[in-house]
């Protein structure tokens, strides 16, 4: 044991000699730097003032919920039929007006109401045609001849009116002078007899009343051999687009009659319709030239203070069905 610690404090001594010979020029060790001194501190930072407080925001309201397309084709449907159903009854009113005005008289029981100023007229029947003869329109009958006597189928008076006895003629037959004096200016006289007499007037039938109203009416029915000398008379040598080629007494000025009922034509029947303008003197005039096949109908209306246009277009309109 003691030989052991001897050997460990030889080798101690031997450890502590090799240090001890090492060689005395080495460097030494170089002090530490001095500490840096810390950095001053910065000054405070001043405390802020608090801040307003912030209003609490409203909640926002629900969004509505998006109609489903299925929704919105039901809305589109249902406008469509409603749009669809006023588009019949309005084709339904128009195609009933128009029924009206074509149908005969006897069949609307209502075209002898006064309600709006219509005359009440009595029943009107056309007049039978003679045996085998076709009547006016007839594909067979070419010439468009009115078989049927002239003198039947000029309209009745309405009721309550006064009829004018110079209208009657000879045996219901009116001498051609009789029609011409409706016109004012004796040129005009000369020019209109001759113009019949050259295309083959054949004879003139005639009727005229006053109303209880006291509106005076004259109806002339001058029949031709043809249809197309009536055409040409109508079209082109007794009136224009816009006036009657020869001036009536009492109406030296007149246009076409832009407000006669369309409604009201009847199928057959040329017709060019006139009014005096204003100003007028005592009476105002209105007028209207009937191209029926072979015949000329020439209306005439006169009213003190102005004629009034509705018993004027059921006159046109009853004279036209009956020729037609």
């Amino acid at each position: 044991m003691t030989e052991q610690t001897d050997a460990m404090t030889g080798q101690t001594d031997a450890m502590t000699g090799q240090t001890d010979a090492q060689p005395t020029g080495a460097a030494e060790p170089q002090p530490l730097a001095p500490p840096v001194p810390p950095a001053p501190l910065a000054p405070a930072v001043p405390a802020l003032p608090a801040l307003p407080a912030v209003p609490a925001i409203p909640p926002v309201p629900p969004v509505p919920p998006v109609p489903s397309v299925k929704k919105d084709r039901r809305v589109l449907r249902a406008v469509l039929r409603w749009s669809a159903a006023v588009v019949v009854f309005a084709a339904v009113g128009a195609a009933s007006a128009y029924g009206i005005s074509a149908m005969e008289r006897t069949d609307v029981p209502g075209l002898a109401t006064a309600s709006d100023g219509r005359w009440k007229y009595p029943e009107i029947v056309k007049p039978p045609l003679p045996s085998g003869r076709p009547g006016p329109l007839a594909e067979a009958n070419k010439a468009g001849t009115h078989y049927a006597d002239l003198r039947a189928l000029l309209l009745p008076a309405p009721e309550g009116a006064k009829e004018d006895r110079t209208l009657r003629g000879e045996d219901g037959w009116l001498p051609a002078k009789t029609f011409v004096a409706e016109y004012a200016e004796k040129g005009d006289r000369d020019s209109v007899r001759q113009l019949l007499a050259d295309n083959g007037l054949r004879h003139i039938a005639a009727r005229g009343w006053t109303a209880q109203d006291g509106t005076r009416t004259r109806i002339y029915l001058l029949q031709f051999d043809t249809a197309t000398v009536v055409d040409d008379l109508l079209s082109s040598e007794l009136t224009d687009s816009n006036a009657p080629r020869y001036a009536l007494r009492g109406a030296p000025e007149t246009s076409r009659d832009e407000k006669f009922p369309e409604a009201t034509w009847v199928d057959g029947v040329d017709r060019a319709v006139f009014v005096e303008t204003r100003p007028y003197g005592r009476e105002q005039d209105r007028q209207a030239y009937l191209g029926a096949s072979d015949t000329l109908a020439v209306v005439v209306q006169s009213g003190a203070g102005g004629a009034k246009a509705v018993p004027f277009q059921q006159t046109v309109t009853l004279q036209s069905q009956l020729l037609g």
